[in-house]
């Protein structure tokens, strides 16, 4: 081999590592710019998710505020429905034979971590009603309100031998409750316009006693 091809062969050689060697370059500048992108890309999911845990805590505390608020209505106008029936509620069982002269709202007593609140208690020394107040009567208001009731000598124990009888009160009355609470043997409170309130019991209601 002579001198020029030798010399026109290393000039090839070169050539392709030159060339190789730029691919190199341009290969390893792709990877920074891909590794740039996942960087930007790790970054935007980071602002993302902290984006989104913000929205969530903002929204757990909007929550809390309108359950807060929820909460305190509900109180309120349970304590109105009550002071609505507590003003005439005591006549009101007079008329049927049971001369109760004391009342009490929102009685509430705990046992071994249990609670039992009664929205009115009317007793005389020898017998009481226990008043469950709602808004709006449903059936199973009824059947929650019995369950409670078969409690109530464990809860007030003071109360032992006297005569103990139901009675559910509401503005609003649905799925023919009145007609179950009466079969249950409770009495019912009905408050009708102008906040006054009236038993809605046939006169042949035989009262349950508890």
């Amino acid at each position: 081999m002579n001198s020029q091809n030798h010399q026109k062969e290393i000039s090839e050689i070169w050539k392709i590592l030159k060339e190789v060697s730029m691919g190199f370059k341009v290969t390893e500048q792709r990877f920074k710019d891909t590794e740039q992108r996942f960087k930007d890309l790790e970054h935007r999911f980071k602002d993302t998710s902290q984006l989104i845990k913000d929205t969530v805590q903002e929204s757990k505390k909007t929550d809390k505020k309108i359950k807060s608020l929820a909460k305190l209505f509900e109180d309120q106008w349970g304590k109105l429905m009550e002071s609505l029936i507590e003003g005439g509620v005591l006549d009101l069982f007079r008329q049927v034979g049971i001369d109760v002269n004391e009342i009490y709202q929102r009685v509430r007593k705990k046992i071994n971590g249990k609670h039992m609140e009664i929205d009115l208690l009317l007793e005389n020394g020898t017998e009481v009603i226990i008043v469950e107040v709602k808004t709006t009567l449903r059936a199973s208001d009824i059947d929650d309100f019995l369950d409670r009731m078969s409690m109530f000598p464990e809860f007030f124990n003071k109360y032992q031998g006297y005569s103990i009888y139901g009675a559910v009160a509401a503005l609003r009355i649905e799925q023919a409750a009145d007609r179950y609470a009466e079969k249950s043997g409770l009495f019912v409170v009905k408050v009708g316009s102008n906040s006054l309130i009236s038993l809605i019991n046939n006169e042949e209601l035989v009262p349950r006693v508890f």
